[in-house]
């Protein structure tokens, strides 16, 4: 699936809200389960050889554990559980490990570490590893990367080249954002590759970066200022949140929005950023959004956590399709997804989903053919997701 600002919480926190928008009612889809039992799962891309690599943030470890920073309560650890599977002619195999990985304690939840993972056009293969580096003390796990950083990968030897340094980029353009643990508030959540050039989603500090992929020239393109609720007795500021990144048909990047607390319902995005590098906003009324992707027919595709708050228990997500035209049309909602973090389209042009991406054992992979899926004639439908800093929210609710 944060992001680690000073009173929210982490993606891995992910507190979610519910929201109605006009669409079509979900559809009963049918699905596959291309992938299971992973740990945390996150983002998902084909390689060149049409083999899925799925990132699984790991179950944390036995190092370095303290109070959580999303979930004050509770203790997280560190340790080298992260991985890189890939599911190849049926068969899923972890050709990746000793990735950094920090999550609760014992329970594995709310993981963070190997967050997303992307290919060039030349087929080689980059990894994003979320949270931060520590500034005032060292939080890499034994024999494991660092957090906060870009890699470009080698699957053949299993060596990571540091492509971007985010954590030490982020804490030069300002140091005075610390975490009370001494590790920089960052958390890069999600990328996308155009040609030479990286676009990364930082969800903490509420920008997309932008990296040439030989390791030069990298910088902000682009921020999101604080948003404004406004209620009969009060205006409300929280935090854009980005999450996922996708170049559109008209080669302008989109953007999709968590949002922060207090977790405003149908305030959710999908931002363009133009060649100006401004941001208008392209489609509306979501809630908490994880990630986005088009297909080849320019449908795009928006994905929502949980369709209710994830404290009321019940994790089901959603996958909305919104056509050209802005149609949209939910394809999957609950039925066996919930809690989804990530998606991309396939080459045979089905969406690849992460569900279950919040907790040890459990994560899987869906396979869901839009062409599959009968239209409707409903006008109405469900549209959710959810956002961080629940904790701090209902702390300060309950004084």
């Amino acid at each position: 699936m944060s992001f680690l600002k000073k009173s929210a919480f982490s993606f891995a926190a992910l507190t979610f809200c519910f929201a109605v928008v006009l669409e079509t009612k979900p559809a009963a889809a049918s699905f596959s389960v291309v992938a299971d039992g992973l740990d945390n799962v996150r983002g998902l891309s084909f390689g060149p050889d049409g083999s899925l690599y799925v990132t699984e943030a790991g179950v944390g470890g036995d190092q370095l554990c303290s109070a959580s920073f999303t979930f004050p309560g509770q203790q997280a650890c560190i340790g080298p559980s992260g991985a890189v599977t890939r599911i190849k002619d049926g068969k899923q195999e972890r050709v990746l490990t000793n990735l950094p990985s920090y999550a609760l304690s014992p329970t594995s939840n709310q993981g963070i570490g190997a967050n997303d993972i992307q290919f060039d056009a030349a087929g080689n293969p980059y990894l994003l590893i979320g949270l931060s580096a520590g500034v005032n003390y060292n939080n890499t796990p034994l024999n494991s990367p660092n957090f906060g950083e870009l890699y470009k990968v080698d699957f053949n030897t299993g060596a990571l080249t540091s492509i971007a340094d985010i954590s030490s980029y982020e804490f030069a353009k300002d140091p005075t954002v610390l975490l009370p643990n001494g590790a920089v508030g960052s958390n890069p959540y999600s990328f996308t590759i155009d040609g030479d050039t990286a676009y990364i989603a930082n969800a903490n500090r509420n920008e997309v970066l932008s990296v040439n992929l030989d390791g030069s020239n990298l910088k902000t393109l682009v921020e999101f200022p604080d948003q404004t609720l406004t209620t009969p007795t009060q205006e409300i500021k929280y935090q854009a949140v980005p999450t996922g990144v996708a170049i559109g048909p008209d080669q302008a990047l989109y953007v999709s929005q968590l949002t922060g607390v207090p977790i405003p319902e149908g305030k959710a995005n999908i931002f363009r950023v133009g060649e100006d590098g401004k941001a208008t906003v392209y489609a509306d009324g979501f809630t908490q959004l994880t990630d986005l992707g088009f297909d080849t027919e320019g449908n795009l595709y928006a994905l929502q956590f949980a369709n209710q708050a994830f404290y009321k228990g019940n994790l089901d997500g959603s996958l909305i399709q919104i056509a050209p035209d802005g149609t949209r049309r939910t394809l999957l909602s609950g039925n066996g997804l919930e809690s989804a973090t990530a998606l991309t389209i396939g080459p045979d042009g089905a969406v690849y989903v992460s569900s279950k991406g919040d907790r040890p054992v459990v994560g899987q992979v869906l396979r869901i053919d839009p062409k599959a899926i009968p239209e409707s004639s409903s006008a109405l439908g469900v549209v959710a997701f959810g956002a961080l800093g629940v904790g701090s929210y209902l702390k300060r609710k309950r004084r």
